[in-house]
């Protein structure tokens, strides 16, 4: 099990804030009814440490105000204001041996069903181990992901990961680290914490949003990467048998990036995976700032003279 860490530093109430202090109170909304939304940011060291950048900042901005919308939260922060706030935890928490993850989340802090709402910008950042995921054991779930007129998975909110949290508990006496939802009519939507990629046949396959995955920006990502390296591209429904058939599966989210699946319960997946390999490294490459690409956009974080500064850390070039 991976030990929680405790930062120095969060973000509340528009300013860096001793972690211990980011505290909600018990009568808010975001407690009594889980009432977020939130939006996860991964940064990145340059392959030879002189530099920093965080992928897609305005797109995870702009999809955070969008599930707030439909949440009917307001969002307390323009743009401008939200990447000046995410800066200043990474800077206050950077490492330079470490990429970082970054949790954007608005609470609501005030209101009662709706009236009278306001909610409160709160950022929380974790240092991420700088190497590529390794392949992973997955299974499918007997969970189901909401539909669109029950809890629309298009909203990235807390509330939707419950399901989630039973299909993870479901799947760790399997030996599952990781768990597939179908949705309402038995087919894919998505991973527990990610979106789901399928090769067959040399093509990409994803199921599209309709099917209940989140509208993904690493799977953008991915999309733009085939198109770049001339591999089909396809989002279509997928069922589940064709997973045991899949010429290669993964995994793909901020957190997750792209992560390969070696089994999925008990079917072994073929070992060479050779378009996975392919996205991961052109993936890897634009991260680091080897071979940059236009689909990852990365959002500088100042790094000069942090704290204990020391000779650059030189990451692998992938």
């Amino acid at each position: 099990m991976t030990p929680l860490q405790t930062p120095e530093f969060a973000f509340m109430g528009g300013r860096l804030i001793p972690w211990k202090d980011a505290v909600l109170h018990v009568s808010t909304e975001a407690i009594n009814r889980g009432l977020n939304v939130y939006e996860g940011l991964k940064g990145y060291w340059r392959h030879d440490g002189a530099g920093f950048g965080v992928v897609a900042m305005r797109r995870h901005y702009d999809r955070l105000r969008r599930s707030a919308a439909l949440l009917h939260i307001p969002c307390p922060v323009d743009f401008d204001t939200f990447r000046d706030s995410c800066r200043q935890l990474f800077r206050a928490l950077l490492r330079r041996d470490r990429d970082m993850w970054l949790r954007a989340t608005l609470y609501v802090v005030e209101g009662h069903w709706g009236e009278g709402t306001v909610a409160d910008l709160v950022l929380t950042a974790y240092h991420q181990d700088p190497t590529p995921p390794k392949p992973i054991r997955v299974g499918v779930s007997t969970w189901r992901r909401s539909s669109d007129v029950s809890l629309p998975p298009r909203i990235k909110t807390s509330a939707n990961y419950n399901v989630a949290r039973l299909a993870r508990i479901e799947g760790r006496p399997r030996g599952c680290s990781e768990m597939i939802l179908l949705n309402q009519w038995d087919r894919v939507a998505e991973a527990t914490g990610a979106c789901l990629i399928m090769v067959r046949d040399g093509t990409v396959v994803t199921p599209p949003p309709s099917e209940g995955r989140l509208e993904s920006i690493t799977v953008q990502i991915v999309a733009a990467l085939c198109q770049s390296l001339a591999i089909p591209y396809q989002e279509r429904p997928i069922e589940r048998t064709e997973l045991l058939i899949a010429d290669e599966l993964a995994l793909a989210g901020t957190l997750s990036e792209l992560t390969p699946i070696e089994q999925l319960d008990h079917y072994r997946l073929p070992p060479q995976t050779p378009i996975l390999n392919a996205l991961s490294s052109r993936f890897w490459g634009a991260v680091r700032g080897v071979n940059p690409h236009p689909a990852i956009d990365l959002e500088p974080v100042d790094t000069h003279d942090l704290p204990g500064d020391v000779r650059p850390v030189i990451f692998p070039a992938p």
